[in-house]
């Protein structure tokens, strides 16, 4: 299934694939923390160091990463749940990441992933756009959404 693009409004990176696979069998991956590197076509999440056995609004989880070359530590905090439906959570540095699964089918899945950084503040906002984040981003969501369809090929 090929990935598309999605216009979700300003300073949000979103795309959408459809996958053969239950909404709920999906989104228990994208609400599992632990089960965040599975997902990830980035290549920049490790392992999760600290998660809740299930999360809800307001929960934090603590994720190691690594981004030129260089690992690192970040927590998150959850800010949407709607159980198979949608999961986001929120960066330190404000940005959001969220995931989206809608049903078309028992066993097909709309799958949208969205970058949304209009709340990283106003130099954050400078540095998205001026950086390639924005474009590097876009590239790991539709490795990620990818590997996901062909997961369950």
């Amino acid at each position: 299934m090929a990935v598309t693009v999605v216009d979700a409004g300003p300073r949000q990176v979103s795309r959408s694939v459809e996958v053969a696979a239950p909404a709920a069998e999906l989104f228990a991956m994208a609400a599992d923390p632990r089960r965040h590197q599975e997902l990830d076509g980035s290549g920049t999440v490790r392992d999760n160091v600290k998660a809740p056995a299930e999360i809800a609004v307001g929960s934090k989880f603590s994720t190691n990463m690594k981004m030129f070359g260089l690992p690192y530590r970040i927590t998150s905090t959850v800010t949407a749940f709607q159980p198979n439906e949608l999961v986001e959570w929120r960066h330190p540095e404000g940005h959001r990441w969220r995931w989206e699964f809608e049903e078309i089918s028992p066993n097909l899945t709309r799958v949208t992933e969205t970058f949304d950084y209009r709340n990283g503040g106003a130099l954050k906002l400078k540095f998205y756009e001026l950086s390639r984040s924005v474009k590097t981003n876009a590239a790991g969501i539709e490795a990620s959404l990818t590997q996901l369809s062909r997961r369950y090929v």
